[in-house]
């Protein structure tokens, strides 16, 4: 196995936000340096603003080119030239056009290999990313997977189909089994309707459960959210796949801490970001938390160590010599009434 230092990109997000409070913060630790080789895609003028601002002491190296990023260092990469006009705590085109084009940088240096993993500051073209995957909050405990994450309630409904459910179940079971290393995931899925018994259980969501038993993986449901999270049968389970944005989000915050972060699984590289994304509120105050951001930079680099050792062995797999009973026990355990 490779045993280079795993290179993060870290995006600036919204140049009037929170993004270089917290990856300042963040990386002022040294130790910081020797889990990762951290990058900022960013604006060496946008960042020395921030820090002057802020009154944070956190070096950083500027660089013009993935090809000069070193260990040891906090990188800068410079992703634009041109002028940008900081205005802490407001919103402006400029500023999030200016977090796109990080975005854009880093996702281009992804694909030509020169990054590993992406933890991304809060702007608003990380929604793009998101549609690209499947997002899973994720606390300790808890792992929660939107079907759809920003969609308008009278669009969720339409997005409830089978192969869409099917889809997203398999993406929240691979980030489990692979990303993460859980052996034989439990995946349960929940209903759209309150009591679990509309047409859309009927026809959408129970076909495509049985539809993925039938390859071999453990998802179980529907359930009615109200009662699954009320009586903490969500605690048997090593993720959970919502019908829409609120179903998933708002039991998700009330039973996590602040510290949760986002995933986007069904990508080709880690990404994840601080849950918290408001970005405005609290800019240039030095009073952001970026303990949400730090816990984002170790699930992605969790993420990367994984998926090495889990792809490793399979790149050359011994052929199979007997075939596995199947045990349906956990399916009868879990199994919703019909």
């Amino acid at each position: 196995m490779d045993d280079k230092k795993i290179r993060v990109a870290l995006t600036h997000g919204d140049t009037n936000g929170i993004g270089y409070e917290l990856i300042f913060k963040a990386f002022s630790a040294p130790e910081m340096l020797e889990l990762c080789t951290p990058v900022i895609y960013g604006s060496p003028k946008v960042a020395a603003y921030h820090r002057k601002a802020l009154g944070i002491e956190t070096t950083f190296s500027i660089i013009s080119s993935a090809d000069d990023i070193r260990d040891g260092r906090l990188n800068l990469l410079t992703c634009f030239d041109e002028e940008v006009k900081v205005e802490l705590g407001v919103p402006t085109e400029e500023a999030t056009a200016a977090g796109g084009k990080a975005l854009k940088k880093a996702i281009e240096d992804q694909k030509e290999g020169r990054i590993d993993a992406l933890v991304l500051a809060p702007v608003a073209q990380n929604n793009e990313v998101k549609r690209q995957g499947l997002v899973v909050m994720m606390s300790e405990n808890l792992r929660v997977a939107l079907l759809s994450s920003d969609s308008a309630m009278k669009d969720s409904v339409s997005k409830v189909t089978k192969e869409r459910v099917c889809k997203k179940a398999e993406q929240l079971f691979d980030l489990l089994k692979r990303d993460l290393r859980i052996s034989n995931p439990r995946v349960a899925v929940l209903a759209l309707n309150p009591n679990a018994d509309g047409v859309e259980e009927a026809e959408i969501i129970r076909p495509a459960i049985d539809e993925l038993v039938a390859k071999g993986k453990q998802v179980f449901g529907p359930y009615a959210a109200g009662n699954f999270f009320g009586s903490d049968n969500y605690l048997a389970f090593d993720g959970i796949l919502a019908m829409y944005h609120d179903q998933g989000t708002i039991p998700f915050r009330a039973l996590s801490s602040s510290d949760s972060i986002v995933c986007v699984a069904g990508l080709p590289v880690p990404c994840t970001m601080p849950l918290d994304t408001t970005c405005h509120t609290n800019a240039g105050k030095g009073v952001s938390d970026e303990n949400s951001f730090r816990q984002a930079v170790y699930m992605a680099i969790d993420i990367c160590r994984n998926r090495r050792n889990y792809d490793a062995p399979l790149a050359n797999p011994l052929p199979k010599l007997f075939h596995e009973r199947r045990d349906d026990g956990e399916k009868v355990r879990f199994a919703v009434p019909k």
